[in-house]
């Protein structure tokens, strides 16, 4: 068959030219809108400005050709090769290419959006510009692809094979790139904001200027990834490596990495105002200086000249530990969750996530993780609001606040002076605040009736240096036997003042927060 018999039978209502072979034919501009073209051999021919919307080009040859500013919208082309074709400004809105090769095509500022491209080989492309927003590559290989300056804004990437691609200044805003292969990739000034990159696979990829603010990095690898100067806001870093990566001047203003691995990490001039500085691994790490102004503007500057950076990073979170003299039934485990899910709805407290509880056969113990030193007792006076022991365990922190208020802080050669005035001021202010409502009306009235809550209790804060401070203590603990027998033994129990710490122990306590 040959050009003038296919444009004739076309033209009659014929739409079935599956397995035609039209080699080397020049067929520019022609329309076959609509026709079966499956099996098709058009390797080297001329289609450029060709209208193929809604064709059937299943498993089609067409390498080499020239299809310059053709028109693909909805067309099936799965499982079809265009190796090397010309396909400049082409327009597959839409399209199937699923398992089409398009190996070293020539794809400049193509239209793919919303094309289904899953196990699409572009090994090699030139996609320079193309649009590709809410494109299906699930599995595609990208691998040594030209995508400068590309719009993926909500593409799917999954498990992609993208090893040494040029994504940069590319658009991949809210993408979907989990456990994609992006080694040695160039996502230089790439916009990633709000893009899912868990799992991915990162090392030595350029993300240097790259916007990845809200973006999900959590398990991601990025050993020896530059990220200088990258926009890392708000992003998901959990457990994520970052080994040997250079994060000079990034921004981390509330990126959440808890478990990361920084060993052998450069943060010199890092953003990390509310960021947290537990559960980190910090080995190795490099840091001249670090910026903790709120807007990264650096009013507010870290330095480690002489002093180890990773003494600014801890690997103990702080903790407020409650040890109750007696096991936890599942009736008291019960009332204990519902207080402390009533005090949690409270808009003025913060409890932060739920406790861990270890029940022993003689005693439990309640820890509250935290990721802030400062909070240390604001939330050791929430925590024991259920129990019996509460209103003891307040006139101690109260005691301990007047207490610090009260001394001559500079008399007593303390570092930073002004900053523990601020912290207690607030912790004061704080405390006011929660005793000034009506607590009790949180508490269900079951609790009072339970013996659990009546038990004696251990009041312990635990700061990230995992220095420890007893801040109340019930003269009864660990004493049931005495309380049991009751008479003058449980007299004088009842009569023992509960002693406060050292004044030395609690400023050395304080001092150790940063």
């Amino acid at each position: 068959m040959d050009v003038t018999e296919l444009i004739d039978l076309y033209a009659a209502g014929t739409r079935d030219f599956s397995s035609v072979m039209l080699i080397e034919a020049n067929l520019s501009s022609i329309n076959l809108s609509g026709c079966d073209l499956s099996n098709a051999n058009l390797s080297v021919a001329n289609l450029s400005g060709a209208n193929l919307s809604g064709a059937n080009l299943t498993r089609a040859k067409l390498n080499v050709a020239r299809l310059s500013g053709a028109n693909f919208t909805k067309a099936k082309l799965n499982g079809a090769t265009l190796n090397v074709a010309n396909l400049i400004r082409a327009d597959f809105a839409g399209a199937e290419l699923i398992n089409t090769s398009l190996i070293r095509a020539e794809l400049i500022r193509a239209e793919l959006s919303k094309a289904n491209m899953r196990t699409a080989n572009l090994n090699g492309a030139d996609l320079r510009e193309a649009t590709l927003r809410q494109a299906n590559l699930t599995r595609a290989n990208l691998s040594e692809a030209n995508l400068r300056g590309c719009s993926l804004t909500g593409a799917i990437l999954e498990q992609a094979n993208i090893n040494g691609s040029d994504l940069s200044r590319s658009d991949l805003s809210g993408s979907n790139l989990r456990e994609a292969e992006l080694r040695q990739t160039n996502l230089s000034k790439a916009n990633l904001s709000g893009a899912d990159l868990s799992g991915a696979n990162l090392r030595w990829a350029d993300l240097s200027g790259a916007n990845l603010s809200w973006a999900d990095l959590s398990d991601a690898k990025l050993s020896g990834a530059n990220l200088v100067g990258a926009d890392l806001s708000n992003a998901n870093l959990l457990n994520t490596s970052l080994v040997h990566a250079d994060l000079t001047q990034a921004n981390l203003i509330r990126a959440d990495w808890v478990g990361a691995d920084l060993t052998g990490a450069n943060l010199t001039g890092a953003k990390l105002f509310a960021v947290s500085r537990f559960g980190l691994k910090t080995d190795g790490m490099i840091a001249d200086w670090v910026d903790l102004s709120p807007d990264g503007d650096r009013s507010e500057i870290q330095r480690f000249e002489t002093d180890d950076p990773r003494k600014f990073f801890n690997q103990t979170m702080p903790k407020v530990k409650i040890l109750v003299d007696a096991p936890l039934t599942l009736d008291a485990n019960l009332l204990l969750l519902s207080a402390y899910q009533k005090l949690s709805s409270k808009k003025y407290l913060r409890l932060g996530e739920a406790p861990s509880i270890e029940v022993g056969a003689r005693r439990t113990t309640i820890t509250f993780n935290i990721n802030n030193n400062e909070y240390l007792f604001i939330l050791g006076y929430i925590a024991i609001l259920p129990f019996q022991s509460a209103g003891s365990a307040h006139n101690n922190i109260m005691a301990i606040v007047k207490g610090l208020q009260s001394q001559n802080l500079e008399s007593l050669k303390i570092k930073e002076p002004q900053r523990i005035r601020e912290l207690i001021d607030t912790v004061r202010r704080t405390i006011h605040e929660v005793a000034a409502h009506n607590l009790a009306i949180s508490i269900p009235l079951e609790v009072q009736e339970n013996n659990f809550f009546s038990s004696p209790t251990q009041l312990i804060l635990t700061n990230s240096n995992d220095q420890s401070l007893s801040i109340f203590h019930h003269p009864g603990f660990g004493k049931k036997l005495l309380l049991q027998k009751g008479s003058n033994s449980l007299k004088n129990l009842s009569n023992q003042e509960v002693n406060l710490p050292m004044l030395s122990a609690i400023v050395e306590f304080i001092q150790e927060f940063d």
